[in-house]
């Protein structure tokens, strides 16, 4: 099991050094076999895991002699939910991008760069996996820092000045955050000689509550949450898989990894910090919602939409201190839930934006009679992500929705409440925006649109299945967390 969790993390590096000397053809096939082998690896460490949680210490640093090992394998149900997300994702983003960057693009055509840019993703992919499977928190902010800097590159990849200001915005304010992770590091070692996320528990309580909130500062800035939270709309000035990647499996769910990490290793945090954390989702969940009116461009309401689902997740992460393990499963089921539907929904955008060159609303009608199955996948995506039932989010949803009523009294009423407002809201105004994207009188921008070639269809047509499936697969694995 050792070399099966040692060769999941390697492949992405190496095929990371690999696909940067490779052009054309032999660049997509080298991206498609190598993520298809991280699929694999992932499914395969995922199905020989046993039901007890896998850690394989392998070596510590000798001038810090009392912390153990500091570098291992750590694989647990929460781990191997986020392993499974982060590489079929990163399997679909990849595969979907082999087709998506090329000169026939009307976005941006691209001709030369694939290398440099499968470097990147595949970096990307691999610090993802290097972060889930840390057995400490030392090992994590290695790989968090890491994160960073890939989506700075990859963000900036177009260069220009957009590109160039919005990936160091991205850089620059999720490094913020990192100073809160570094400083907890420091007072957690400090009070416990480790960095166990076990030794979160050992702290005194005014010391654990001191470390929380700092780690809660680094993910709120990594999951672009209030206040931290304008970098992610102005990232989708990346390549549209990248922006995929980026809000489905990757940065921005490593944040709410972060705290689900800590929440589900019993430590005992007063009632109002379940009251912080869930009092800051609601308010940033409000906030990106109201901000959705404003967007004329679908990858940017999107971004919007992506702020307010991780504020769901960190909801459940607040309900869960507040004593609601209903609202707990919902948080963290929904990060399977929602990763699979907004892929397929900024990928539908990005099969829209290479057809059409055009991403803005007021500029695109009538798509449903020249992108068909586009259209199908925008709308399965659009019910998926806001919570139609039988579709993905509608499951996690009810479960945060009965957290909420489970903690009752005033603050779950002042948690219900807004957090109804927004389901409902969301609803509409994508509803609106997918009546007037798909239907009418087709525009002169859609004019010459169709659906995008095989591998990008096939894409689409898998994480449609997903929509549906993601639940299924998801509800097991939280149900050996919360156990």
């Amino acid at each position: 099991m050792l070399l099966i969790l040692a060769a999941l993390l390697m492949v992405p590096f190496a095929g990371a050094f690999l696909s940067t000397p490779t052009r054309g053809r032999d660049s997509d096939t080298l991206a498609i076999l190598t993520s298809g082998s991280s699929v694999v690896l992932a499914i395969i460490a995922v199905l020989l895991r046993p039901r007890a949680n896998l850690d394989f210490p392998l070596y510590g640093i000798p001038w810090l002699p009392k912390s153990g090992a500091l570098f291992g394998f750590y694989l647990d149900p929460l781990s191997s939910m986020m392993v499974i997300i982060i590489s079929v994702i990163g399997f679909l983003v990849i595969l979907y991008s082999t087709a998506y960057l090329s000169p026939q693009n009307l976005d941006h055509a691209i001709g030369n760069g694939k290398g440099r840019y499968f470097f990147w993703m595949f970096l990307f992919v691999g610090s993802m996996l290097g972060l889930v499977l840390s057995p400490n928190f030392l090992q994590m902010f290695i790989f968090w820092e890491l994160t960073s800097i890939c989506s700075w590159a990859l963000i900036a990849f177009y260069g220009g000045e957009k590109p160039l200001a919005a990936g160091f915005k991205a850089l620059l304010l999720t490094n913020l955050g990192g100073i809160g992770f570094m400083v907890a590091l420091v007072i957690l070692y400090v009070s416990t000689h480790s960095f166990a996320f076990e030794a979160v528990q050992r702290l005194e309580p005014h010391t654990r509550v001191v470390v929380f909130v700092l780690f809660l500062l680094a993910a709120w800035a990594k999951a672009a949450q209030i206040p931290f939270y304008t970098w992610l709309p102005d990232a989708m000035e990346a390549p549209t898989p990248v922006s995929a990647y980026l809000h489905a499996a990757a940065m921005v769910k490593a944040g709410v990894y972060l705290i689900a990490r800590i929440v589900i290793t019993p430590a005992a945090l007063p009632w109002w910090i379940g009251l912080l954390v869930a009092g800051a989702a609601v308010l940033t969940m409000l906030i990106a919602c109201f901000l959705f009116f404003f967007q004329d461009d679908l990858k940017k309401l999107l971004a919007y939409s992506t702020i307010t689902h991780l504020s769901y997740i960190l909801l459940g992460a607040g309900l869960g201190i507040l004593g609601s393990a209903t609202g707990m499963i919902g948080g963290i089921l929904h990060i399977i839930n929602h990763a699979f539907a907004k892929a397929l929904l900024f990928l539908s955008v990005g099969a829209i934006a290479y057809a059409t060159g055009v991403k803005s609303i007021r500029e695109l009608s009538g798509l449903s009679h020249r992108m068909p199955l586009v259209s199908l996948a925008f709308f399965v995506g659009m019910l998926a992500v806001t919570g139609v039932p039988p579709f993905s989010t509608f499951w996690s949803k009810f479960f945060l929705l009965t957290g909420a009523l489970d903690v009752g009294g005033n603050v779950g009423l002042l948690i219900l409440i807004p957090f109804v407002l927004e389901v409902i809201v969301a609803f509409a105004w994508f509803l609106r925006v997918g009546q007037r994207v798909f239907f009418g009188e087709v525009s002169e921008a859609a004019g010459l649109a169709r659906d995008p070639g095989l591998a990008m269809s096939a894409v689409l047509v898998v994480l449609m299945v997903f929509c549906v499936l993601a639940p299924f697969i998801g509800l097991p694995i939280v149900h050996q967390i919360t156990h």
